[in-house]
């Protein structure tokens, strides 16, 4: 029951979007049933199938060391492929030796509660997956047969739940599922790719994963009463399903979800402790480890709590929003779960359409600079925000948010631009951008000027003429303006070239004017180049005649070499731009000299070979 003077939040069924890098199920898809996954270990599935097992080999045991005497020496060892397959921590039961029991069908009516509590006691005997794969068949055979029987049971049988099963059925799936989880054995972040990389499989999962279905049935069972549940499902136990979200096994994630969806829709004094615990978790995640399995899972269910959430929104949501969604835009594996944030994100402006300039504002203060597939996404998301955002909003952030697109459009990258020019082609947005022309258009015309012809891309060169065109329809009178104004601003950078040029022209006379520059050999060469713009990569550098060197200006020096005098010098690219002074190419010759004694000393001429090297 709610709190007093709480209102009943309502959980809607709007569905977010399904969480990314989740492989589908096992065999042929099947249709849902009550919102829960199809179950390929179905009484009927499984009487067709063998029980599956993992992948192993069979090696000499001389090749391993005998642990703990297990292995007889001198008999074949198995060893288990553990590259897709988990190794949970189990507290393996001691006892393992399962008799089986009679069908509940079979038992009378008056017994079948008994018989009820001893199978679920039976099922909680917990076997090795990992270590001895294919010890005791017989027995986990016995309980996979009566675990589903008993989620059969309570499926198609009423009345079946007293006040005496609800703590033998929660005991059931806290030994089952509770247990410490393997480190990471797979790439955190983006470095994990859902469709190449293999994701790595719980062993014990042909029980798991049965274990997981029961409960979920007893959860949705008509005779289920939290009333009476609340005394076992506590905070202590949502606390420790949460931290299974960690597992690497997307299969169980996926249940998991769908676990915590029940138990937050029957539970109403849970849920501010599970809001609480999943903003506990991405605190760690956004601030300490930056690494988590069930980011994406934890999202897609706050989607449907959000989706759900009693106007007007109160102080603890949007303070969640700011300090937890928004922050989780900066975290490198932002594309791991980036569908289902942004689905959490619309929900919230749509909720409260006052949160548009705090939200836009995140955004754009963790916009992405040199990551391109990054700033994709961050471009997808604002077209979604654009998509809901009223036009009052619209004129608070319309300046900050059309400059940063205007950057998107002018980016090299050209899936960064391209994804950019798409913002015209949507309807809403140019009406949003119709109305407030006046001050927009100064802002995106320059950017579509300047990459009309300049941009590599010739796919980028068609939409820019395509968003000119829309513009152009849109005011013509304003567009010819920002056009006049855009070509001012050419002229104008083209005189502050020219200006500049002309400082460092009556620099470098003044520099000619001073009697010690010819004690530094090539400066005026250098400064001959000054004035000149930067040369391409098919063009060479050439100095003037009148910044040469004395020596090769005069014509008396070598008669013999006349070509000198007719062309100019061509110097060879350095990779370094400072000049090269005598005294440093003396101390370099002296460095050598000391190795070599048969080294002569080094003369100007031989310097400025050495420097046009």
């Amino acid at each position: 029951m709610p709190r007093k003077g709480e209102k009943k939040e309502e959980i809607k069924t709007k569905p977010p979007p399904p969480a990314g890098g989740s492989p589908p199920p096992n065999g042929p898809k099947k249709e849902a049933i009550d919102g829960l996954p199809p179950n390929p270990h179905s009484p009927s599935a499984l009487a067709s199938q063998p029980q599956v097992v993992p992948r192993m080999h069979v090696t000499p045991a001389s090749s391993y060391s005998n642990v703990a005497g297990r292995i007889p020496v001198g008999s074949p060892s198995i060893r288990r492929d553990n590259r897709n397959q988990g190794s949970s921590h189990f507290n393996v039961s001691a006892k393992r030796d399962l008799q089986k029991l009679p069908l509940l069908k079979d038992a009378p009516p008056n017994g079948r509660e008994e018989l009820f509590i001893q199978k679920l006691r039976q099922c909680c005997v917990i076997f090795d997956f990992n270590m001895d794969p294919l010890s005791d068949l017989k027995d986990k055979e016995v309980k996979r047969a009566a675990l589903n029987e008993l989620m059969e049971y309570i499926t198609t049988q009423r009345g079946v739940i007293t006040d005496s099963i609800y703590p033998e059925a929660i005991q059931l799936f806290a030994v089952n599922a509770f247990r410490t989880l393997p480190p990471n054995s797979n790439p955190s972040g983006a470095e994990f790719d859902p469709e190449e990389d293999e994701p790595t499989l719980e062993t014990s999962w042909p029980h798991l994963q049965i274990v997981y279905e029961f409960f979920l049935h007893f959860l949705e069972a008509q005779d289920f009463q939290p009333n009476t549940a609340k005394k076992f499902i506590d905070q202590k136990f949502v606390v420790q399903l949460l931290e299974l979200f960690d597992s690497e096994d997307p299969r169980e994630r996926d249940l998991l979800k769908t676990t915590l969806h029940r138990i937050y829709g029957k539970f109403l004094g849970l849920r501010v402790h599970i809001r609480k615990q999943i903003s506990n978790i991405f605190y760690r995640f956004i601030y300490e480890t930056e690494r988590h399995n069930g980011v994406a899972e934890l999202l897609e269910i706050l989607g449907s709590i959000i989706n759900g959430f009693a106007l007007p929104l109160k102080d603890e949501h949007k303070t969640f929003l700011l300090r937890v969604l928004i922050p989780l835009h900066k975290v490198k594996s932002l594309s791991c779960y980036h569908p289902q944030l942004a689905y959490c994100v619309v929900q919230f402006l749509e909720k409260d359409p006052s949160l548009t300039e705090p939200v836009v504002t995140g955004l754009l203060k963790y916009w992405p600079k040199v990551h391109s597939p990054k700033e994709v996404m961050f471009l997808n998301e604002l077209e979604e925000i654009l998509d809901v955002m009223e036009p009052v909003e619209f004129n608070k952030v319309m300046q900050h948010l059309c400059t940063q697109i205007a950057r998107c459009i002018s980016s090299t990258h050209f899936q960064v631009s391209e994804r950019a020019l798409y913002y015209w082609s949507n309807d809403y947005i140019m009406s949003l951008v119709s109305e407030n022309c006046e001050v927009l258009f100064p802002i995106i015309l320059p950017a579509l000027y300047k990459h009309s012809k300049s941009h590599w891309n010739k796919t980028i060169h068609g939409l820019i003429y395509n968003a000119l065109k829309i513009f152009m329809d849109m005011n013509q009178k304003l567009f010819d303006e920002c056009n006049a104004k855009y070509k001012e601003s050419l002229e104008m950078q083209e005189k502050q070239h020219e200006r500049r040029l002309e400082v460092w022209s009556k620099i470098e006379s003044l520099a000619l004017q001073n009697p010690q520059i010819f004690k530094v050999p090539h400066f005026r060469a250098t400064l001959g180049v000054l004035n000149e713009r930067p040369p391409t990569d098919s063009q060479e550098r050439v100095v003037p005649e009148s910044f040469l060197p004395p020596d090769l200006t005069d014509k008396s020096a070598d008669s013999s070499s006349p070509d000198i005098l007719k062309k100019p010098r061509h110097l060879m690219r350095r990779k370094s731009g400072l000049p090269h002074d005598f005294e440093t190419a003396q101390a370099i010759h002296s460095y050598q000299a000391a190795e070599l004694p048969s080294a002569t000393p080094l003369s100007s001429n031989e310097d400025s070979n050495l420097s046009a090297q």
